[in-house]
């Protein structure tokens, strides 16, 4: 199906691989209004970045509401007036891969309460971009945009999280899924690789399907 023919569409996957920026490019190619995370409004990242176990909760308390929020938004407005298609920059369902992640026995437990609770007030994509990318590329962009609250991150977190994103995206069913290799292509840079990602979205048949171009 053609890109323009969907109403919510999702671009995920770990800090770094690049979701925002195509994002932001998939918007602009399909006239979509744009919904972005905000890492840079969260009082507790950076903190959480220095000393995970003591701000993990916090952290992870304050992104779930703020998400959701977002979310309730989106479907009480935008997505279902016919006015525009959406395209965010983050998966709900996504959120309990950090709360595995990071959250202690008790904690965990709290926040999966609060997440069941809140989770069906979201609206499902049509469409979800699962960028992925290996570990040590993406410590050397995060290196690269030198974002200062970014630089508590570790590589060790990056293999962990990008672990997690692998288990909790082989069992996603939720929505049609694309995986995308962004390992060798510049997707928001470089205009022949966006047109390889938006001829395969055209081609996609069923609900999994893979994109990796190779080197």
């Amino acid at each position: 199906m053609n890109l323009h023919n969907y109403r919510y569409v999702v671009v995920e996957g770990p800090i770094g691989v690049g979701k925002t920026t195509l994002t932001q490019k998939i918007a602009a190619h399909i006239g979509a209004q744009v919904l972005l995370e905000q890492p840079e409004s969260n009082p507790f990242l950076e903190k959480f970045y220095a000393d995970q176990s003591r701000y993990a909760l916090s952290t992870q308390m304050f992104f779930l509401f703020q998400r959701v929020n977002q979310l309730r938004s989106l479907s009480q407005t935008d997505l279902f007036d016919g006015s525009s298609a959406i395209v965010t920059d983050f998966l709900l369902d996504k959120d309990p891969i950090f709360a595995n992640l990071t959250l202690a026995d008790e904690e965990l437990k709290l926040y999966q309460q609060l997440y069941d609770h809140l989770r069906p007030q979201t609206p499902t994509p049509d469409l979800v971009i699962y960028l992925q990318a290996e570990p040590d590329t993406l410590i050397e962009r995060i290196k690269k945009r030198g974002i200062p609250m970014e630089s508590g991150i570790t590589l060790d977190y990056l293999k962990r999280l990008c672990e997690s994103y692998s288990r909790f995206f082989y069992d996603y069913e939720a929505a049609p899924l694309l995986i995308v290799s962004n390992q060798h292509m510049d997707l928001s840079g470089n205009d022949g690789d966006f047109a390889l990602l938006l001829d395969r979205i055209e081609s996609m048949r069923g609900k999994r399907e893979f994109f990796n171009r190779g080197e």
